[in-house]
Order: C-alpha cells, then sequence, then structure tokens
C-alpha cells in the first residue's frame, strides 16, 4: 500500500532514512542539555507521520508515543504498518491536545 502526497494538505513525504533518525534524535535524553535531560522520558506526540518514516524510529524510544494525522490514507497505512501505534485522525491545529496527554510531553514532526 502507498500513500499519494495530497497537495491541497501541503503534505510532502520525508524519504530519507538518515535524516528521519536525525530528527527523531533531537528528542532523545543524550542530545538534549542536561537541564533539558528530564524531557528524555516524556511521552511523545508526532505530527503528521505521513507514512511513518519517522514513526518507526520514535517507536523504538520505549516512550509512549502518539500520532496525530489529517490524511485518512496514512491513518489507514498507519494502523497497517504500526498495529500498535496510537493514531489519533485530526487536525493538529483544532485539537484539544489535554484530551491526547494531560501533562507535559515532547512534541516532534517534520515541518515544511
Amino acid at each position: 500500500m502507498q500513500v499519494r502526497a495530497k497537495k491541497n494538505l501541503g503534505q510532502h513525504f520525508l524519504k530519507d532514512e538518515e535524516i528521519a533518525r536525525r530528527i527523531s534524535e533531537t528528542i532523545s535524553a543524550e542530545q538534549l542539555p542536561a537541564a533539558s535531560a528530564a524531557y528524555g522520558s516524556l511521552p511523545i506526540l508526532e505530527i503528521g507521520p505521513g507514512m511513518g518514516m519517522m514513526t518507526k524510529y520514535l517507536m523504538n524510544t520505549g516512550r509512549e508515543l502518539t500520532a496525530v494525522e489529517l490524511d485518512h490514507e496514512s491513518v489507514e497505512y498507519l494502523d497497517k504498518i504500526y498495529p500498535g501505534l496510537n493514531v489519533v485522525e485530526g487536525d493538529f491545529l483544532k485539537m484539544d491536545l489535554e484530551e491526547i496527554y494531560s501533562g507535559p510531553f515532547a512534541l516532534i514532526g517534520n515541518y515544511p
């Protein structure tokens, strides 16, 4: 199954494995300054995972992970490829994030 990027949603899919890994590592405790190391254990909210290029690296952190995706086709793809992933279908900009995490969390995505 392949997901087609939709211009009307402003989608662009990350395809470079090395870039995906490097972006994902930016929220690891080892990459954070000592004063911020506690953030390296917070749950993760990934915005717009698309086809899950970064998701696979984030799932390997051992931290709670929730992905928010607007595109229904991508949600179906993620559910199939990553059956244990908590995927929330919706517009991140219009969500009440306290419905997902009531406390602090780390936010990550491949933003344009």
